[in-house]
């Protein structure tokens, strides 16, 4: 057992030094050499866990994506919180951009055009994680005659394929104005999917400066 925690916490070692260093230096600009500078061991070590820089960072998206997971959950689960301001504030929750020091590197990695597949399975990975989530929130809203829809999962999901798509500057590029008039038609259309009151979910969203 112990060796097994020694070989996590060594694994934890390299990922905690590459997020620093790939947020300061760049993916590109980070050598093999500056990880074992900076962790402190020697090259074998560092390929017993990792086969290459690129293992890294794919292991680094791995983990951003189950501690946003996690604090999607951690907030969808707090019932102190109005159920529309907690559908919002889960949404922002899993927000990649929000994750840390790398988290720009992250994300020019994944969509570079070789790294097609990973964003596939990233993407995969927040349909199938995020709509459960986000399911509950609303069957609670239900309850509570916020929401009025016979569909919440299909809804959620239809919602998430589609923030998850409209919104990912790789696959559609837009300016900022663009991207404002796609967020008001976007909440509206939530609003009308899930039988809210009109303006419901908008007067939430200026409370986050939305």
């Amino acid at each position: 057992m112990r060796i097994k925690k020694e070989a996590e916490e060594r694994r934890n070692e390299i990922l905690d030094a590459a997020d620093e260093l790939f947020g300061q230096k760049g993916f590109d600009g980070t050598s093999t050499n500056d990880l074992l500078d900076k962790v402190g061991i020697a090259r074998g070590t560092l390929y017993h866990h990792f086969k290459s820089k690129e293992d890294i960072m794919d292991a680094l998206i791995e983990r951003y994506n189950i501690n946003i997971l996690g604090a999607a959950q951690a907030v969808a689960a707090d019932t102190s919180i109005p159920v529309v301001e907690r559908v919002i504030r889960t949404v922002m929750a899993m927000n990649i951009s929000h994750g840390g020091s790398s988290s720009k590197e992250i994300m020019e990695h994944i969509h570079k055009p070789q790294n097609a597949l990973m964003h596939q399975k990233i993407q995969k990975s927040i349909i199938t994680g995020v709509t459960p989530i986000l399911t509950g929130i609303i069957r609670e809203g239900i309850e509570q005659g916020i929401f009025n829809t016979p569909f919440p999962y299909e809804c959620m999901e239809m919602v998430v394929i589609y923030a998850n798509t409209v919104f990912d500057d790789d696959m559609v590029p837009m300016t900022e104005e663009e991207r404002g008039s796609r967020i008001l038609a976007f909440v509206c259309n939530v609003e009308r999917l899930l039988g809210a009151e009109s303006g419901s979910l908008m007067d939430v969203m200026r409370m986050f400066g939305g």
